[in-house]
């Protein structure tokens, strides 16, 4: 625990130390290199989807060695999301070892978030503390969603700059990761004006009344049909009929919304502005029509670059809304580390071997003992 806690507070650091510096794009490459490492040595942190996606790899990497049809292999499962099938075949080429592919996986998410942040943000340590609030811990498990949403962000400079079929491509990349990128789609229709406030207003309690309908089940039906996902979906929108209401969604949407109409008159009229400040109301939006599903808030995710680019922004040179809005992400941080709990804590690396005590996602999922006796007894690289 004490290592996260120390995370949060090198950017913090970081982030006081150099205030004349908010743009200083090698040291935002550094911070995300560290994160990325941590998140990519880390022993199978972060749940059991790490497991499901190591497992397939590794399955992956055989079929490659023996020169079998990747059709009949596991990953074969998934090609209706061919990029995230590609990507695993096109790495079985380099590595047969699961902890390699994580690591590599990982890497290639971080530097996409680098180029996002850094096109898209104007403080660069402020984004990278509201990124670890809101995001970080789920570049531990969350592989193929995370990818498509790091992969979407980059469409975000054709919203504004109206290149509709580079957006269209890059989408459309995002997409054949996890077909839930399709919930980005809309954006580029939204009209690149600036809404009157109360008008935002109106908007959001139409979502959060929407909520509460059987619409965000219905929707995810739908979804499945025409993703030809539907057993895989079916359990999201079960999961919408069964939950409670999700009050840290209406919370973390109000607080965001709170900051912005306070700020409302201070954001700019470009276009990069204004699709920036719709993207993120439509964070806010996605979030309050998913208060019923654990797992439809990670929609949100692909809203939100709104977020980070924005909030930084209306929070300079208001030194008390600033401490509001650290002191809130650090909350926010160390309550997924609380909740979590081994998920993360210990940390642990694969460069040593065995694992951790008292982990029941291991004894529950681990697919290969071999692993426990010495991580890399699969080749690390076949050159």
């Amino acid at each position: 625990m004490i290592l996260y806690l120390l995370i949060f507070v090198f950017v913090l650091y970081l982030h006081y130390g150099r205030p004349a510096k908010r743009k200083d794009v090698k040291q935002l490459a550094v911070v995300l290199g560290i994160l990325a490492l941590f998140v990519g040595f880390a022993d199978m942190l972060g749940g059991y989807d790490r497991y499901i996606y190591c497992e397939l790899f590794d399955d992956t990497a055989d079929c490659t060695n023996i020169g079998g049809n990747y059709a009949l292999s596991s990953i074969w499962g998934y090609h209706k999301e061919f990029g995230y099938v590609v990507s695993n075949i096109l790495i079985s080429y380099v590595t047969d070892n699961r902890y390699i592919f994580i690591l590599l996986y990982t890497i290639i998410i971080y530097l996409l978030i680098f180029e996002s942040i850094k096109e898209y943000t104007e403080d660069y340590m402020l984004t990278v503390i509201l990124m670890l609030a809101l995001f970080f811990f789920f570049t531990f498990t969350y592989l193929r969603e995370v990818m498509g949403v790091a992969i979407a962000w980059l469409s975000v400079r054709y919203i504004y700059k109206r290149k509709f079929w580079k957006f269209l491509l890059v989408m459309v990349i995002a997409y054949s990761f996890h077909n839930s990128a399709i919930v980005f789609f809309p954006m580029y229709f939204i009209p690149i004006r600036k809404f009157e406030k109360k008008h935002v207003v109106y908007l959001m309690l139409f979502f959060l009344v929407l909520g509460f309908t059987p619409m965000p089940g219905n929707l995810f039906t739908r979804f499945g049909v025409f993703t030809g996902s539907e057993d895989r979906v079916a359990y999201y929108a079960d999961e919408i009929d069964r939950a409670s209401v999700r009050i840290e969604y209406i919370i973390e949407a109000l607080f965001f919304l709170w900051i912005i109409l306070k700020n409302y008159s201070r954001i700019g009229n470009s276009k990069k502005d204004v699709a920036i400040l719709n993207i993120a109301l439509m964070f806010c939006a996605i979030l309050l029509f998913f208060i019923r599903s654990s797992s439809g808030g990670r929609l949100s995710w692909y809203y939100m670059m709104g977020i980070f680019a924005l909030i930084p922004n209306l929070v300079v040179g208001n030194r008390s809304l600033l401490k509001v809005l650290l002191t809130i992400c650090f909350f926010l941080y160390m309550r997924i580390v609380f909740v979590w709990g081994i998920f993360l804590s210990p940390y642990k690396t694969f460069f040593t071997n065995g694992v951790r005590d008292g982990d029941p996602i291991h004894s529950r999922y681990e697919y290969d003992p071999n692993y426990e006796k010495d991580k890399l007894y699969r080749p690390i690289l076949k050159w």
